[in-house]
């Protein structure tokens, strides 16, 4: 029996596990789980201390450990040195963010897309490709000679964002997410821990969570100093959580829109080398940032760099091109492998000739155009709020006033017909999400569409 009857003791959290269960780290985890589930423990709650808990339930504190280590290992809980363990934020988030069953009427500018004016260009390339006299060997399975000229078309696409890779480092991938969850499985262990933005890209929260790897919420940069790289942050949690590597969208962040200084990417680069910390670069949104450096340019052989096309280009060209360190190729080759066996010839062709053609940088000229004329609506209907963001950028970040949530705007504005997506849905760990939604700027057909959806969150907006 414990010491402590605990009746009249205050705990955020009381379980009853039944002790004849077989494994029972098992059965708190599972308790925990529900109770999380069902809103007994709120995001954010603080639980009980280790050993306290333990005493309350008269068992061992490796029990609570492994339970607690299973339910962080989830995405449920968020620990953190010195300062306890809490019920994560995003917890209950659905991190999937495409919006497959939104309803007809509702205006879509949740999903992030670019404008679908350049597509056409696209189309035109196909439509070249498949008439050429061998295009049947577009549909087998791509023979690795013919790779040599395509890996030429991956360097010039990243020399364009001030990266110049080794041809013999470039791998393709199905997408950028299928890049991020091939580097995970390939250069990652389960329970790993990377570093990460407070608030994160969603799809990779979610192969994160799939693959137990632990995402560690910091903030990469000194608000005191805006130039400068958070070095205490970066080094205390490397040292008080023995991370493995840094995930980052350093141009253009999705969701916050926020940019980092070149000097903050010397800086960031400099520390990942001492530490010899594994840094993804996702790199989708840098030709439409205006910065011509990288982390890789600086750390090349620590940096593993995404370029994903579909964001960049069309949705529908599902390719990434990953340049990899040598250290790290043959094992994300053989992820990718595992998981998809090839990438379609046919994509690979269609990119490849886009790029050496120009053909690509006449597509990125019509998505700039387009994005600045849609973003020019966003700054006339929200002129009157915080909305974070670049003119070339297909997504804002809208600070939300009053004291509505993130989550709760979201639902007002779905109500009202327009889809848009909350803090909650990117914040990681046990970061206070901020009272924000994402507003996708080219999610909408046309940009009367885009205007209809906006004349209703300013109206939303004007009525909190």
């Amino acid at each position: 029996m414990p010491f402590n009857t605990f009746e009249n003791y205050p705990m955020s959290w009381k379980p009853h596990i039944d002790k004849k269960e077989h494994v029972l780290y098992r059965a708190l985890a599972h308790q925990l789980e529900e109770d999380i589930v069902n809103g007994t423990l709120l995001p954010g709650t603080k639980l009980p201390p280790q050993r306290e808990l333990a005493d309350y339930l008269d068992i061992n504190v490796s029990t609570v450990s492994k339970a607690f280590k299973l339910c962080e290992l989830k995405g449920l809980l968020s620990a953190t040195v010195g300062s306890g363990t809490y019920v994560s934020f995003d917890a209950l988030s659905n991190t999937r963010l495409l919006a497959e069953n939104i309803a007809a009427h509702v205006i879509p500018m949740g999903t992030t897309v670019p404008d679908a004016e350049a597509n056409k260009l696209v189309l035109q390339e196909l439509k070249r490709l498949v008439r050429e006299s061998e295009a049947e060997k577009l549909f087998q399975y791509a023979n690795p000679d013919d790779n040599l000229w395509q890996k030429d078309a991956a360097v010039l696409w990243m020399s364009k964002c001030g990266f110049n890779p080794k041809k013999d480092n470039i791998l393709f991938a199905n997408g950028g997410q299928n890049a991020i969850t091939a580097i995970f499985m390939g250069v990652f262990k389960y329970g790993d821990r990377i570093g990460v933005e407070p608030h994160a890209y969603s799809d990779m929260k979610s192969a994160a969570n799939m693959l137990g790897i632990q995402l560690v919420p910091i903030h990469f940069m000194d608000k005191q100093k805006n130039e400068e790289l958070n070095r205490v942050a970066l080094l205390y949690a490397c040292k008080n959580n023995n991370l493995k590597g840094l995930y980052l969208i350093p141009d253009h962040q999705n969701p916050t829109t926020y940019t980092m200084p070149v000097k903050a990417r010397k800086q960031l680069a400099k520390i990942a080398c001492k530490m010899d910390l594994v840094v993804i670069e996702d790199g989708t949104y840098h030709l439409m940032s205006g910065i011509q450096e990288t982390i890789a340019a600086f750390a090349p052989e620590n940096t593993i760099y995404i370029a994903n096309l579909s964001k960049a280009i069309s949705p529908g060209l599902r390719l990434a091109y990953v340049s990899a360190p040598k250290q790290y190729k043959n094992q994300i080759s053989n992820a990718l492998y595992n998981m998809n066996i090839s990438v379609s010839p046919l994509m690979v062709n269609l990119a490849a000739r886009l790029i050496v053609s120009g053909q690509a940088e006449n597509v990125l000229t019509m998505h700039r155009r387009q994005n600045i004329l849609r973003n020019e609506k966003v700054n006339q209907y929200l002129s009157g709020y915080e909305c974070r963001g670049e003119n070339t950028g297909i997504f804002r970040w809208l600070l939300l006033p009053g004291k509505i949530s993130g989550n709760e705007f979201e639902a007002l504005a779905l109500k009202h017909g327009v889809q848009v997506y909350a803090a909650e849905r990117f914040a990681v760990g046990n970061t206070v999400p901020e009272r924000a939604v994402r507003i996708a700027v080219c999610g909408t057909h046309t940009i009367e569409e885009l205007e209809k959806g906006l004349k209703i969150i300013k109206k939303l907006l004007a009525s909190l």
